[in-house]
């Protein structure tokens, strides 16, 4: 996808979409991905705003408005993703036994969530090790995921 608002952050780029007044999605892109920033005073600049803010504060709450679109199942595991603490880690194991699950199907609804960061599926891991991010095992992803993991514990 081609989004009209590209911007900076710590680890690279992310592409932002907002429709209907929501933030409807955050995509991490490579590092090279050209800048496209925001229109002073819209939604997409409150979220470069609150971004920034994480970055450096990583205690920063999150209020701009979203809306998720997913299956029931993956609305339930975001919910509790976004409820996990800055600084705290959950195995996907154990969201899995909250919500009656698999960890394999947590770990499938992790991927699919489309606002990393701001529902912190970084935050969650597997029982040995990092586990995935953004539906992906690679180093590129991982170091964002750990670059994530380190800011919050600060």
């Amino acid at each position: 996808m081609d989004y009209q608002v590209v911007i900076a952050a710590p680890f690279g780029r992310l592409g932002v979409r907002c429709e209907a007044g929501a933030l409807r999605e955050l995509r991490f892109l490579p590092a090279g991905a050209a800048l496209r920033p925001p229109e002073p005073c819209s939604l997409e600049a409150e979220v470069a705003r609150q971004l920034d803010a994480y970055y450096a504060d990583p205690r920063h709450v999150f209020t701009v408005p979203r809306r998720l679109a997913g299956t029931p199942y993956q609305l339930r595991v975001w919910e509790r993703i976004a409820a996990i603490p800055c600084g705290d880690t959950r195995r996907y194991l154990d969201l899995s036994r909250e919500l009656a699950s698999s960890p394999r199907a947590v770990g499938g609804a992790c991927g699919r969530n489309p606002i990393p960061i701001i529902v912190p599926c970084h935050r969650v891991v597997a029982s040995a090790g990092l586990g995935g991010f953004n539906q992906s095992t690679g180093d590129e992803t991982l170091d964002i995921k750990k670059w994530l993991l380190l800011h919050e514990l600060g």
